[in-house]
């Protein structure tokens, strides 16, 4: 069976191997019969708020990855939104000339401030989907930066006509899917926590089986587990079919 991998970070400053610890691990996704990832970047190898250069860094690795890797990966634009509507639509700017398809959104802020205004405006004139970082583990003093799903919901009803992917299944939950559910630019994504029995089902009863895709979050979580996710589901071959591979080609316009 294809698969794509909508969620993976190759590249991670604590691995220290650079791209040839990259290349380990999309030799690890081919050998799973992943045909292509996308790389979101080493998304807190510099804290929480990373600055401009930072940023730019990050995503110039990903690129790299692209040139590195033609035809198998594709990147997501890291940013900080913190940094305001200059910095945001600059590195934009610079990420999709070089072929970037997506935007990630990690933990600087919560995706209902006013500051992801910028970015989502750009994501619309570029055709740019937007990952979003979410898990339903509000605490006090962490929603300031900290997205739970209902947040995601919010950024979803304010920018209805941007394509979302509300990251970690199972880490947002029963509550993640029925916060988005109404919401139809929202897909989410399978990663996250360790595998919970009848979560996809309930993701696909709930949602659809169009607004579900597969993710692993490797290397922090294993290609085998995660896929097994889906493999070891009680869904149908056709279900499993589009959440593997053919829901993350519509979204990333691959044949």
């Amino acid at each position: 069976m294809r698969v794509i991998d909508i969620h993976t970070h190759p590249i991670l400053r604590e691995d220290r191997r650079g791209f040839a610890g990259a290349a380990q691990l999309i030799a690890r996704a081919r050998a799973h019969g992943i045909r292509h990832v996308v790389a979101l970047g080493d998304v807190l190898g510099f804290g929480r708020s990373p600055t401009a250069a930072q940023i730019r860094t990050i995503n110039d690795e990903t690129h790299a990855l692209m040139q590195r890797h033609p035809g198998f990966v594709t990147g997501f634009c890291h940013l900080n939104p913190t940094l305001g509507a200059r910095a945001v639509e600059r590195e934009i700017a610079r990420c999709v000339a070089r072929g970037f398809r997506g935007l990630k959104l990690e933990i600087a802020n919560n995706a209902a401030d006013a500051c992801m205004r910028p970015l989502m405006q750009a994501a619309r004139r570029h055709r740019l989907l937007v990952l979003q970082h979410a898990w339903s583990m509000t605490k006090i003093g962490e929603r300031a930066f900290h997205t739970d799903p209902e947040d995601v919901a919010t950024l979803a009803a304010r920018f209805p006509d941007v394509r979302i992917i509300m990251a970690h299944l199972t880490g947002c939950g029963v509550r993640g899917v029925l916060a988005v559910k109404p919401h139809r630019n929202v897909v989410v994504d399978t990663s996250g926590a360790a595998p919970e029995t009848g979560i996809v089902e309930f993701a696909v009863d709930a949602l659809g089986a169009d607004r579900v895709v597969y993710g692993s979050d490797a290397p922090i979580r294993d290609f085998g587990v995660a896929i097994a996710r889906i493999t070891g589901s009680a869904l149908d071959a056709a279900t499993q079919r589009k959440i593997l591979h053919d829901n993350a080609a519509t979204l990333l316009g691959l044949p």
